[in-house]
């Protein structure tokens, strides 16, 4: 009964948040730059974002909810931070903007996305006036997930490159810095992206931070295309993604093991200067099953997995053979809490590391906000 009536309910919800986002956008307040009139094309980035786990908070929409989450926030300022930091960066997602709170002990906002569509360019640049009310700095996050797009994007002297230059240099103006995650880049494209950063270094200026999203290492690879101690010179942060050490088709394990995360804090203070350095952490788990049917098949595997499963009973729609079986599963997960991040902060802070930074607002523990500060 409870599913026929969400599928009767979810289309009329639906259509309002539809309705509620046509509003948003008629605001002058809150409208979004349009650069182009078609719409981004999320194909090459679909499999990096995915890969995230990206929650499907049910109640998000609920003024309820945003009104608990406040007050939890609210209740947490009172008690002493565990760990104090000159930066905390936090990550939030555009239509996830109502998750984000002034309250929180953020002193850097990042903006994510603006996606580079199939064609190499922005498509639509996100308001940061949605955060009038935040006092810190905010970074437009420019991604790109598809190695060939990255490439494309990228190519000097090429036309794409510099219509993508020109973008970010003109929304560089209403934020306070541009960050550049470009989580693919082609293994003989190292050199051009270190090139793409110089440039896009020159182009908006001194007066405004450039920051980059490099994955996580506990050693310089054979052919390394993120060398920190080559990339860091010509940044301002580097911000390390100290997470997905375990990953979906892997061996089940944390999203970020402490022993892994002590290795990679050590590695990069060798490679990168304290003042440029921050710690990312992970607010999102995964799960991992002993069984995964949900695959193609050959022929013979498919007799296999008859025989193992029991099946005897083969059934047609139009002359074309399907079967059916039950099957119990082994689920296991990890993830974070208050507890697990303030160990990963503590453990950082032991370290010396002065800058953190979270993906993303809206998927963690809020109770977790208590056992960080900022520093004087």
């Amino acid at each position: 009964m409870k599913k026929k009536f969400l599928l009767l309910v979810a289309p009329l919800l639906l259509i309002f948040a539809c309705c509620h986002t046509q509003r948003d956008k008629k605001s002058d307040e809150y409208v979004e730059e349009k650069i182009i009139p078609e719409k981004t094309d999320v194909q090459e980035i679909e499999k990096v974002l995915e890969e995230r786990i990206e929650i499907d908070d049910q109640t998000e929409d609920s003024k309820s909810g945003e009104i608990e989450s406040a007050t939890e926030i609210s209740e947490t300022e009172s008690a002493e931070p565990k760990n104090r930091y000159k930066e905390v960066w936090g990550y939030v997602m555009t239509d996830r903007e109502h998750f984000f709170s002034p309250q929180l002990p953020v002193t850097d906002l990042c903006y994510f996305a603006a996606d580079i569509s199939s064609y190499a360019e922005i498509t639509t640049i996100p308001n940061p006036k949605r955060f009038a009310d935040f006092n810190g700095r905010i970074h437009l996050v420019v991604f790109c997930g598809g190695m060939a797009l990255t490439h494309f994007s990228m190519e000097p002297g090429s036309e794409a490159r510099k219509r993508l230059m020109e973008t970010m240099e003109a929304a560089s103006k209403k934020y306070d810095g541009i960050q550049i995650d470009f989580e693919n880049v082609g293994a003989r494209d190292a050199g051009i992206f270190q090139n793409f950063l110089i440039e896009l270094r020159k182009r908006i200026g001194p007066e405004k931070m450039l920051s980059v999203a490099l994955p996580a290492r506990t050693r310089k690879l054979k052919g390394e295309i993120y060398d920190y101690e080559k990339i860091a010179p010509l940044v301002d942060r580097i911000i390390i993604m100290a997470y997905d050490e375990h990953w979906p088709g892997g061996k089940a394990g944390p999203v970020a093991s402490m022993g892994w995360c002590g290795n990679v804090a050590d590695y990069c203070k060798q490679k990168i200067p304290n003042e440029k350095l921050v710690m990312g952490l992970p607010f999102y788990g995964r799960a991992w099953e002993n069984e995964g049917f949900d695959s193609s098949w050959i022929y013979k595997s498919i007799e296999r997995i008859k025989e193992e499963n029991g099946v005897t009973e083969i059934k047609r729609v139009d002359s074309v053979p399907y079967f059916e079986f039950d099957k119990e599963i082994h689920v296991t997960a990890y993830y974070d809490d208050a507890q697990s991040l303030s160990a990963r902060c503590s453990l950082y802070s032991e370290k010396g590391i002065e800058k953190v930074a979270f993906w993303r607002i809206g998927q963690e523990d809020t109770s977790f906000w208590k056992e960080i500060g900022l520093k004087n």
